[in-house]
């Protein structure tokens, strides 16, 4: 379908190199887009690009560490330098330290809020103008259910989301004037790198997940695919400000 069409396209995806933002960058490639694949890790950026041109799709790797605002404007430029524009940007990168609330020092607390957070805000900034001389633009934050229900041992992690959701809506409300619709997409259980530490992590864990998921397994990172074609397309051009779980029915499970 047309309207799903990303031919012509430039996103880029931060710590699109594995997990939740190669999915949507290997879907987005798949549409049509070219990739800029966006990490501090160059070996994992490699090879996901080396992946997403074994697809037939165009991509290209740039190092950086988003916590950085000129890093920022960096990525920004080395898109448009590699590619001529840039259309879509996913706000993909985190981390997460578990602990009890009381146990997080302050530089743990700052940390987890400046990759989480800060960082989507700094890079929304830096791709704001391009887009806007562009025409328009897509913006994709990756959010997670703990901005909807209340984590013990990720405390920093789960403000740093519902934070990431409100600067969604800021964003959406102030750049609609600009053609720029800002999105989250808030991932449940999904099985990455980071999810299989949390099961060594925490007791029960992966138990409970299956318990609660209707779906009855644990996300795939290419469950995330037709929602970031979705979002970065022009069929979701009157959608924006919105926050879409992708969670196989976790959140309304009671």
């Amino acid at each position: 379908m047309k309207q799903f069409d990303l031919s012509g396209r430039v996103a880029v995806v931060t710590g699109g190199n594995g997990g939740i933002g190669f999915g949507m960058a290997k879907a987005l490639a798949e549409a049509g887009a070219a990739i800029l694949v966006v990490g501090r890790n160059a070996a994992k950026n490699e090879r996901a690009v080396a992946a997403l041109t074994a697809l037939g799709g165009h991509a290209d790797a740039h190092q950086a560490d988003v916590t950085d605002e000129a890093a920022c404007r960096g990525l920004v430029g080395a898109a448009t330098a590699r590619f001529g524009r840039l259309d879509i940007l996913v706000n993909n990168a985190g981390m997460n330290i578990r602990k009890a609330p009381e146990a997080y020092s302050m530089s743990e607390w700052r940390q987890i809020l400046e990759v989480n957070l800060t960082s989507a805000f700094a890079c929304s900034q830096a791709a704001h103008p391009e887009m806007k001389r562009g025409g328009g633009g897509k913006i994709i934050n990756i959010g997670s259910m703990t901005s909807i229900f209340g984590t013990s041992f990720a405390a920093p992690y789960g403000a740093s989301k519902g934070g990431l959701v409100q600067l969604t809506r800021a964003l959406a409300v102030a750049w609609a004037a600009d053609n720029i619709q800002v999105n989250a997409v808030l991932p449940g259980w999904i099985d990455t790198d980071l999810t299989r530490r949390a099961r060594q992590d925490v007791a029960g864990l992966n138990e409970r997940v299956l318990a609660r998921t209707p779906a009855g397994r644990w996300g795939d990172p290419a469950d995330f695919g037709g929602v970031a074609v979705f979002l970065a397309s022009p069929a979701s051009g009157f959608v924006t400000g919105t926050a879409i779980p992708v969670d196989g029915g976790y959140s309304v499970h009671s």
